[in-house]
């Protein structure tokens, strides 16, 4: 969760605590009821909007890196978030790191790991997501079998 989206339920929650007790409603609140539960949630991995920049970026590469076979993803699963690294003072960007198994039109499947990168987009606005399929790093980029994305 934003900094931004921290302070604004903490506010909340410092409004609604008097007016509560001054009506008299005495019910405690607990985390739960907020429908906020932790940073690590690993929703954004599973995002429409995240699997389609990455089945995109996939098909330019192999149709642009030599020696590539011509095969595109067809499907994604268990997909999971593995690392959540929020941002702070020392570190302003957030990262969360996913990895998930795609199904390729060759009928392989293969291991993909994944990097969102939270206000890095175009002119740092939106998201930007790093990928690496196994065994398509050929310019070692992500290093050996993606290391640097795991």
């Amino acid at each position: 969760m934003t900094r931004f989206a921290k302070s604004a339920l903490a506010a909340l929650i410092a409004l609604c605590t008097p007016l509560g007790t001054s009506l008299g409603v005495t019910q405690a609140v607990h985390a739960a009821d907020l429908g906020v539960y932790a940073d690590d949630d690993g929703s954004v991995c599973g995002q429409a909007w995240v699997l389609n920049k990455i089945t995109s970026r996939f098909s330019y590469q192999v149709h642009h890196v030599p020696h590539l076979p011509d095969v595109s993803i067809t499907d994604f699963q268990r997909i999971h978030q593995h690392r959540y690294l929020p941002a702070n003072e020392t570190w302003p960007i957030g990262r969360r790191y996913c990895g998930a198994t795609v199904s390729l039109s060759d009928g392989n499947a293969r291991t993909i790991w994944y990097l969102i990168e939270e206000g890095q987009g175009f002119a740092s606005m939106g998201d930007n997501v790093e990928f690496c399929v196994s065994g398509f790093d050929r310019w070692m980029v992500y290093n050996g079998r993606c290391r640097v994305l795991r």
